[in-house]
């Protein structure tokens, strides 16, 4: 409960209406209520994510490990 209470004042208010939305009707419902741009924001949150993981910081960190003989 304490987890739930201090990751809820992060979350937009469309991410709350979305999760609700989720929870009441499962993806597809999701889809069908909201449109294409729920599909759109996964795909470009994921994108942006997986870029920073597996593409800047091995690159920053490489950089400083070669600059370093």
């Amino acid at each position: 409960k304490a987890w739930e209470r201090i990751m809820s004042f992060r979350q937009p208010e469309f991410i709350k209406d979305w999760l609700n939305i989720y929870r009441e009707g499962g993806l597809v419902h999701l889809v069908k209520e909201k449109g294409w741009s729920v599909v759109f924001a996964f795909f470009i949150y994921y994108l942006i994510r997986d870029s920073i993981l597996y593409i800047i910081i091995p690159y920053i960190a490489y950089s400083h490990i070669s600059s370093c003989s």
